[in-house]
């Protein structure tokens, strides 16, 4: 095992000269290397044949409902930020305001929209249409009720037959 060399008093140290050189050539061959491993190819890929596009495993795309869903979330979510931020913000520089009076002022609207949301969901569904079923020939109705009950630490199932 070799010890450094110690300097001489009055001249500079050259060990940190030569550890900084070989720090930065070794850098240098890194960022070399990864160039060199990195190409894009511009050209678009032409279509062969006329078979329609497979299902690919993995992830499935989203449904126009979905992405619809999605967005409504993503905005629902955004409005609620927004308006819970606003609350703290004015009962935090306000100092003195009310947390009831806020909850009132800036609950008031979100309720309201529900109400005529569930309003609105409600009229357009309107009443349940009754279910008629018509049979024809001799008709045998089974009117038994099973009960079921699992139980214990190995799962033992017992069903109960009424009728």
């Amino acid at each position: 095992m070799q010890l450094p060399e110690q300097p001489v008093a009055g001249q500079p140290d050259t060990t940190i000269r030569r550890n900084a050189d070989q720090l930065a050539l070794a850098v240098d061959e890194v960022l070399l290397a990864r160039q060199a491993t990195s190409h894009r190819d511009p050209t678009k890929l032409t279509a062969i044949g006329s078979a329609p596009p497979i299902e690919q495993p993995g992830r499935p795309a989203m449904s126009q409902k979905a992405t619809d869903a999605s967005v409504l979330m993503l905005a629902g979510g955004f409005t609620t930020v927004m308006v819970s931020g606003s609350a703290a913000g004015l009962m935090y520089f306000s100092q003195f305001a009310d947390p009831v009076a806020c909850a009132i002022v800036l609950g008031a609207p979100v309720a309201l929209v529900m109400a005529v949301s569930r309003l609105v969901a409600k009229a357009r569904v309107g009443a349940p249409q009754p279910v008629v079923q018509h049979y024809h020939g001799a008709v045998h109705q089974d009117t038994r009720t099973v009960t079921s009950t699992t139980r214990g630490v190995i799962a033992n199932t017992r069903n109960t037959t009424r009728g």
